[in-house]
């Protein structure tokens, strides 16, 4: 009995501290305005029209409409462009995309992840607005040069943007 009595304490005081450190580390949301997002993506070593894809969506507004400058982004400035609408159907088949943004990934501060159109695979481009400041990311295809928490949404913007072109 003498054990089970000394156990007891500790082991509360353990999963106390278990209990108050995973809920320091846990971000479930990340801290941005979720009603625009501006994702896209780019080669450098094309031709044509789908060299540079990049989408602006407007949760609040229910609007999609794409850029026209097809200007291919750096990891100096957001992107600047000039929009044009995109059909209902269109936004139906991306208005999820905002809540699919991984937390990890606005507290990124590099805003290149991985080697974007390093070997002519190209590259996405995310942005959000975070604080009424602009925070974008150019992001690797290659799944292999990507965090572990990156690469189910790469595969998510692969697949939303396939089906836009």
């Amino acid at each position: 009995m003498k054990v089970s009595t000394l156990l007891l304490p500790g082991l509360a005081l353990t999963m106390l501290g278990i209990s108050a450190c995973s809920k320091e580390n846990v971000n479930t949301s990340p801290d941005f305005d979720k009603d625009t997002i501006l994702f896209g993506s780019f080669f450098g070593e094309c031709e044509g029209e789908s060299c540079v894809d990049i989408y602006r969506l407007d949760t609040k507004n229910q609007t999609l409409a794409e850029d026209t400058q097809d200007q291919y982004p750096n990891g100096d400035t957001p992107y600047n462009g000039t929009y044009v609408a995109r059909s209902q159907a269109d936004y139906t088949l991306v208005k999820d995309l905002i809540q699919q943004v991984p937390a990890e990934l606005v507290n990124e501060r590099n805003p290149v992840i991985g080697m974007p159109d390093y070997t002519d695979a190209g590259g996405y481009y995310i942005e959000v607005t975070q604080a009424g400041k602009r925070r974008y990311w150019l992001i690797d295809t290659q799944k292999n040069n990507l965090p572990s928490y990156l690469r189910a949404f790469a595969d998510t913007l692969d697949i939303r943007l396939g089906k836009l072109r």
